[in-house]
C-alpha cells in the first residue's frame, strides 16, 4: 500500500511539472554589460535546484571531513571496548575451567587497558562496572591460587569502585564474594561482619541466606543457623525431605549444646509446631531434660505426641525410634518416683493389650510395674518379652531387671544367671 501511494505521488508531481513546464513561456534576462543573456524560466529553476543540491553535498562533505577525528577516536574507543570485553570473557571462561593463572592475567589485562583509556581522557558509561568486575575476577583467581595479598588488593579496589554512582548493582556482588572468601578462610567473625553490612534486601536473597547458614554453623551459632534454615525453607531453597532433615539436625544440635533445664525449656517453647512433632526432636529433648535433672513430668509430656503417634499408627515410628522412646520413658520412670502415675500406666497397658505380640511394649509395661512396686507382674511381663526382644540394649536391660528382681526375692542363683546373660549380651554387642 505504501509503495502504491509513493507511485501515485510521483506521478502527480510529474504531471504538475509537465503542465507547468509545457505551458510556461516566461524568460529570465540577465544583464551583464555589455552582454545580455536570456534564459528560460524553467532552465533557471532547474539551475537553482542543482545549485542547492551542490551546496548541500558540499556542506555534507565538509561536515564529514571535520568529523573524521571524532569518528576515529570513537572507533578506537569501541575497538578497545571489544578487546576488553573479549578479555573479560576469557577471564570468566578460564576461571570456570580452573585455569586460574590465565584468568588472573586476562582480568589484569582488562584493568590495564581500561586504565590506559581513562588516562587518555576518554569517558564511557560502563567503565566503573567493568573495573569492578575485572578486579573481582582477578581477586577470585588470586583466592583460588591462595594469594591472599593479591586477593585483598584487588578486592579493595573492587569495593572502592563499586561505591561509585556509575557502578550501581556491583557492590552486592563484591560483598557476597567477601562473605564467601571469609567462609572458606574459616573466619566466621569476618564473615558475620560482612553479612551484617549487607543491605536488608540483599540479606534476604537465597544466596545470602545459604551463606549465612554456613557461617552460623561455622561459628557454632545454632540459634542463628536454625532461624536461617527456617527462612530457606520458606523460600523453598530445599526439597521437602532435605528441608526437614536440615531443620531436624539443627534443632538436635541446639538441644545437645544446652547445659541447663531452663535453657532447654526456653528452646522448646520457641520451636515451631512442626519441629516439635518430629519424633527425633521430642525424644532427644526429653532425654536431654532427664540427663540435666529437669522436670520428669515435663519430659514425659513432650513424649506424649510421639507415644500417641506410635500407638495410633503401626508405621508411625521406625524400630530405632520406638526403642529410643522406650529407653527415654524408662529413664523418666527411674528419675521420678511418681512419674508412673495411673494415667501413664493405663496408656501403657492399653497399648500392650492392643498389640500383645509387641515385645518392646510388653517390656515397657513390665518396667512400669517395676516402678509401681508390682514385682511379680513386672517379672512376669519381662520374662514373656525376653525371648522376643530384638534390640540388644533392651535385652541387656531386661536381664538386668530380672537380676535385680531375683536379688530382691533372695534368689541369688537366678540373679547370677541373669547377670551373666546380661554380660553376654553386652559382649556380643561389641564389634
Amino acid at each position: 500500500m505504501r509503495v502504491a501511494l509513493w507511485f501515485l505521488g510521483l506521478f502527480g508531481v510529474a504531471v504538475a511539472l509537465a503542465l507547468f513546464a509545457s505551458g510556461n513561456g516566461s524568460t529570465v534576462t540577465v544583464f551583464w554589460p555589455p552582454h545580455r543573456v536570456d534564459l528560460s524560466l524553467n532552465f533557471v529553476v532547474l539551475l537553482l535546484l542543482l545549485l542547492l543540491v551542490l551546496v548541500h553535498l558540499a556542506l555534507r562533505a565538509l561536515a564529514a571531513l571535520f568529523s573524521m577525528p571524532a569518528q576515529a577516536r570513537l572507533w578506537r574507543l569501541r575497538h578497545q571496548e571489544r578487546v576488553m570485553n573479549s578479555a573479560l570473557l576469557d577471564a570468566l571462561s578460564h576461571l570456570m575451567a580452573g585455569r586460574f593463572i590465565r584468568a588472573r592475567k586476562s582480568a589484569e589485562l582488562v584493568i590495564a587497558r581500561e586504565a590506559a583509556i581513562t588516562h587518555a581522557g576518554e569517558v564511557w558509561s560502563e567503565a566503573a562496572r567493568l573495573r569492578v568486575m575485572a578486579h573481582l575476577l582477578a581477586a577470585e583467581s588470586a583466592h583460588a591460587l591462595q594469594d591472599r595479598d593479591a586477593r585483598e588488593a584487588h578486592f579493595r579496589q573492587a569495593l572502592a569502585q563499586s561505591a561509585r554512582a556509575d557502578a550501581s548493582g556491583t557492590r552486592d556482588s563484591v560483598q557476597l564474594r567477601a562473605v564467601r572468601w571469609a567462609l572458606e578462610d574459616r573466619d566466621a567473625a569476618q564473615a558475620l561482619q560482612w553479612l551484617r553490612d549487607l543491605p536488608s534486601g540483599v540479606a534476604r536473597r537465597t544466596l545470602a541466606l545459604r551463606l549465612r547458614l554456613k557461617v552460623a554453623r561455622l561459628a557454632g551459632n545454632n540459634e542463628l543457623a536454625l532461624d536461617t534454615a527456617r527462612l530457606l525453607v520458606k523460600h523453598k531453597a530445599f526439597s521437602g525431605a532435605a528441608a526437614q532433615s536440615l531443620v531436624r539436625a539443627l534443632v538436635l544440635e541446639s538441644i545437645q549444646a544446652l547445659a541447663e533445664p531452663e535453657q532447654l525449656e526456653s528452646l522448646w517453647s520457641r520451636l515451631e509446631t512442626a519441629e516439635r512433632a518430629m519424633p527425633e526432636v521430642a525424644l532427644t529433648a526429653a532425654g536431654r531434660m532427664l540427663r540435666l535433672g529437669g522436670s520428669v513430668h515435663l519430659a514425659l509430656g513432650w513424649l506424649l505426641p510421639v507415644w500417641q503417634r506410635m500407638t495410633h499408627d503401626a508405621t508411625g515410628l521406625t524400630l530405632e525410634q520406638k526403642v529410643f522412646l522406650i529407653r527415654v520413658m524408662e529413664n523418666g520412670f527411674s528419675a521420678g518416683g511418681d512419674a508412673v502415675d495411673a494415667v501413664w500406666l493405663s496408656r501403657i497397658e492399653a497399648a500392650q493389650m492392643a498389640d500383645p505380640g509387641d515385645a518392646a511394649l510388653q517390656y515397657l509395661a513390665g518396667v512400669a510395674c517395676l516402678h509401681l512396686q508390682l514385682w511379680g507382674k513386672a517379672q512376669h511381663l519381662i520374662r514373656q518379652a525376653l525371648p522376643r526382644l530384638d534390640d540388644a540394649g533392651l535385652l541387656t536391660r531386661a536381664w538386668q531387671v530380672l537380676a535385680e528382681l531375683a536379688q530382691r526375692q533372695g534368689d541369688d542363683a537366678q540373679a547370677a544367671i541373669a547377670w551373666k546373660n546380661a554380660a553376654q549380651v553386652t559382649l556380643r554387642r561389641r564389634p
